[in-house]
């Protein structure tokens, strides 16, 4: 299978890049935000403990996350060509753990795109975002918090999938075309 992690900044498009990916390579989207979203929706239990976090900018607990992320891929169909991870592994232990799920699936990770957007702009794109999506968590007062957050947890995942040679960043500014074709080049290339 292809499988490929599309890592960046809260805002930087990985949602919106990711529908193009879906529609050129055939793969599953898998955004563990919208899982995460739907389970909250729900009103279950679970989605009451991921709300406590996220309504906080706070990311979910590893054994949660990485608990629903498996529970998500053994419900696929057999005949999944391939998996985009959106906005996952967001810590050290989760790239490991994704590693470690696929190794005993027999398959693996290709390559981390990580779509740079510089700090300013995400700032923008997040209010502006907010102004429509209803998100909770699309507030200035969130948005600094969900940004030190992926700075201090986020950011190692980048240079764990570099040692492994898996990394590739791209520039996340310009048209989505523009950003898309840069993201087309790393996945062909790795292809």
């Amino acid at each position: 299978m292809r499988n490929i992690i599309l890592c960046g900044a809260p805002g930087c498009g990985k949602g919106t890049q990711s529908e193009f990916i879906v529609e050129r390579y055939n793969l599953t989207h898998l955004s563990t935000g919208d899982i995460m979203r739907a389970e909250v929706a729900s009103g279950s239990e679970l989605g009451k403990l991921i709300s406590s976090y996220t309504s906080n900018g706070q990311l979910v607990p590893d054994d949660v996350t990485i608990q629903i992320l498996e529970q998500h891929i053994d419900s696929l169909p057999s005949d999944t060509k391939g998996l985009i991870f959106d906005g996952y592994p967001r810590t050290l232990a989760q790239a490991k753990e994704l590693e470690a799920l696929m190794e005993r699936r027999g398959d693996s990770t290709a390559v981390l795109i990580d779509i740079n957007v510089p700090e300013h702009e995400i700032i923008r794109r997040l209010i502006e975002r907010g102004k429509t999506s209803g998100r909770a968590d699309d507030n200035i007062e969130t948005i600094k918090k969900r940004l030190i957050v992926y700075h201090d947890q986020t950011r190692p995942v980048d240079a764990y999938y570099d040692s492994l040679g898996k990394y590739a960043r791209i520039k996340g500014m310009g048209t989505i075309p523009e950003i898309f074709e840069r993201i087309v080049e790393v996945m062909d290339r790795m292809y």
